[in-house]
């Protein structure tokens, strides 16, 4: 089953900073909740793994990261990455995502992901693969803008005369999703599978 996302987030970083993040392989998987790299084959290809916690319990996939293209005039990353757990389902996702700089110094992160996923998660269906799939793409948006505002020059956007400089430094800082909550996962599904069967019903 396939299913095809093409999002925008808008984050408050300038566009080096976020280029910074973006063309760093090893720090751009880290922005994906429970993600991580475990070895660099070459400088396009490597082995990672993701780790999903359902209550005490916790799953762990394996997987390939292929780096296809890496366009810095065009602040462009293409890659594919594919990965199977120990019963046998398995989930592949064609990723690009290009950088564009806005006139108040923030930038745009547009991402159009081809997810293709066999085995048990095909039996979700492709409107709850969205659901899902758009929820963890989010936290990966929200990680990224974490990280691209903290490699951020301190002064960026200091300039605004209608805001007070200590009111970035009493807001508190946001926190990064480092692990993949099965269970938010799984209140996603019943969510949006009551969502359709009342759907149906009206």
């Amino acid at each position: 089953m396939q299913v095809t996302l093409d999002k925008t987030y808008p984050i408050k970083a300038p566009l080096q900073a976020c280029w910074g993040v973006l063309s760093d392989i090893a720090e751009l998987a880290t922005c994906m909740p429970g993600a991580a790299i475990t070895e660099k084959i070459d400088e396009k290809n490597y082995k990672g793994s993701v780790k999903v916690k359902v209550g005490p319990a916790t799953a762990a996939f394996a997987g390939d990261i292929e780096v296809i293209s890496v366009d810095e005039i065009n602040r462009t990353l293409v890659m594919m990455g594919k990965g199977a757990d120990k019963g046998g389902s398995s989930a592949s996702m064609h990723l690009t995502a290009t950088l564009v700089s806005n006139p108040d110094g923030s930038t745009n992160l547009l991402g159009k992901a081809d997810v293709i996923v066999n085995g048990k998660f095909a039996q979700f269906g492709g409107r709850m693969m969205t659901s899902v799939s758009d929820m963890i793409l989010g936290q990966f948006a929200g990680n990224f803008e974490i990280k691209a505002m903290a490699s951020a020059p301190a002064d960026v956007g200091s300039s605004t005369p209608d805001v007070a400089p200590t009111s970035r430094e009493t807001a508190p800082p946001a926190q990064a999703v480092t692990e993949l909550n099965g269970l938010e996962i799984v209140w996603m599904l019943i969510k949006d599978f009551f969502g359709r069967l009342f759907g149906r019903k009206s």
